[in-house]
């Protein structure tokens, strides 16, 4: 029987060692073509190359023939689809390193950027972001990540296998999976938590005494019963249905009669 092929990216560029964790876990079950950043891309949202040439380079990493994207996330997937052909039946985001949860994540991350992007293409994606313990780690060079992924590639492997066989949730365009860096349940089905970081600002002075600004902020340490962030900080494994339907529906019979048919 033939094998479903899956396109498999990521935002954390092509030498991360999340990637190839996927890559390991969904070549049992699929037949997976790599097409990814050629260097780090983390909270590009679903930004796109549009000002530039973009570059698509066969590469080879452990004998595994790939291409590497001069680019966004969502550019990989865009050459994935439309350059190369290649017909994914499932578009594969991550393993990520950090978790994507809440709006506000989503909304900034390359991850689930490239996600969207193939759902808006019309190929159903899932987005894999794995917790980390220290928020530094976020800022590395992915290929020097030293945590295990071996236990997220048998989750990739396993939502992927459920979703081959059951086939993609109707009404839903991006799944999105959160694991916990200790997993102490399972599986929970959840909504998008409101925030995952406290915003703030830092002002600096640099050595001519001129300001500058670094955006940061502390996680949130939880949120509410059924949201991602709070079943992540439980332990569960935190999948999340998106779709990339923005309009606020319960708001139009109000916005009608703020904004009646009539002439301008």
């Amino acid at each position: 029987m033939k094998k479903p092929r899956i396109l498999l990216t990521n935002d954390d560029g092509i030498s991360s060692p999340g990637l190839w964790e996927a890559y390991r876990a969904l070549q049992e079950i699929a037949d997976v073509m790599v097409v990814a950043p050629a260097a780090q891309q983390s909270a590009v949202g679903r930004s796109i190359s549009i000002f530039e040439p973009i570059r698509a380079d066969e590469v080879t990493i452990d004998g595994v023939k790939a291409i590497s994207v001069s680019g966004k996330p969502t550019d990989a997937v865009i050459i994935g689809l439309y350059a190369l052909e290649l017909e994914p039946m499932l578009v594969v985001s991550g393993i990520n390193i950090g978790e994507n949860l809440s709006t506000e994540s989503i909304m900034t991350s390359g991850t689930v950027g490239a996600a969207l992007e193939a759902a808006n293409q019309g190929t159903p994606a899932i987005a894999f972001s794995l917790q980390v313990e220290d928020q530094s780690d976020k800022f590395q060079d992915p290929r020097f990540y030293q945590r295990s992924f071996e236990r997220a590639g048998l989750i990739v492997r396993e939502v992927c296998s459920r979703v081959i066989a059951h086939g993609f949730p109707r009404g839903v365009d991006v799944i999105n999976v959160n694991i916990p860096s200790v997993i102490t349940g399972g599986y929970e089905i959840t909504r998008l938590a409101p925030k995952l970081f406290r915003t703030g600002v830092e002002k600096r002075l640099d050595p001519r005494g001129r300001p500058y600004y670094w955006i940061n902020g502390p996680l949130c340490t939880d949120a509410e019963e059924g949201t991602d962030v709070h079943a992540v900080v439980k332990g569960n494994i935190s999948v999340t249905p998106i779709t990339l339907n923005c309009t606020a529906m319960d708001a139009m019979a109000l916005m009608s009669r703020i904004f009646p048919p009539d002439r301008v």
